[in-house]
């Protein structure tokens, strides 16, 4: 019987002492956990210098232009970039233009993701794709960096390659040996007569993938 009143109170002990240690989570931690939540990095990937601003592999710096303009945004010189804060229905999209050269994108990547707090599933890196038809639009949750070494630093750096990417289509039509070349070519006169349309189709991805998520995103606008 003794033994049995003492079990009884030790229970109630440990279930009084495991209540007192349960984390309290104040009103201003919420906050926060959900601000990060509303959080994203859009990373656009190109090259920094007149010489490399209307070429195909700089189509993500092309698409935060586009963006920037047309909500009428400023980027600013920051640390690794240019940046500009977008906000959009409760989000806040940081539109990233990374400085490093497209060979080193991971560095900006990272040090704005870590500085931000911004969770991988909120970032969105946006990339040239040579095995694409010409705007053709493809959303992938991840993959392989497929060759582009802009990806292959971003894997490196962050260490995975469970990211969203949105690549945009440029076509192969170049000749054996010329993809140098025709990566850093600017646009023929045909494609800049399209370009409007698939950039505007573009800044609509980007508020999607914050708004709607990655799944709608990718059902309504993959094969654009």
């Amino acid at each position: 019987m003794i033994q049995w009143i003492t079990q009884l109170f030790a229970s109630n002990k440990t279930a009084s002492d495991t209540d007192t240690m349960k984390p309290e989570v104040h009103e201003h931690q919420k906050n926060d956990m959900k601000s990060v939540s509303n959080k994203f990095l859009i990373v656009g990937l190109g090259n920094i210098g007149a010489e490399y601003v209307n070429t195909r592999h700089n189509i993500g710096f092309k698409v935060l232009d586009f963006l920037a303009k047309k909500e009428s945004l400023s980027f600013e010189t920051v640390k690794l970039g240019a940046l500009a804060e977008y906000k959009f229905k409760g989000r806040t999209f940081f539109l990233l233009k990374p400085n490093t050269y497209m060979n080193l994108s991971g560095k900006a990547v990272k040090f704005w993701m870590d500085k931000e707090n911004i969770p991988l599933e909120n970032i969105l890196v946006i990339t040239d794709d040579l095995n694409l038809s010409f705007g053709t639009i493809r959303i992938k949750p991840k993959g392989s960096d497929g060759g582009h070494n802009g990806l292959k630093n971003i894997n490196l750096i962050l260490n995975t390659q469970n990211y969203t990417r949105f690549r945009f289509g440029i076509s192969d039509q170049f000749k054996k040996g010329q993809q140098v070349d025709y990566v850093l070519g600017d646009w023929d006169e045909e494609e800049k007569s399209k370009l409007p349309e698939r950039l505007e189709l573009a800044s609509e991805i980007i508020k999607s993938f914050g708004t709607a998520g990655l799944e709608n995103t990718m059902t309504s606008y993959n094969g654009k």
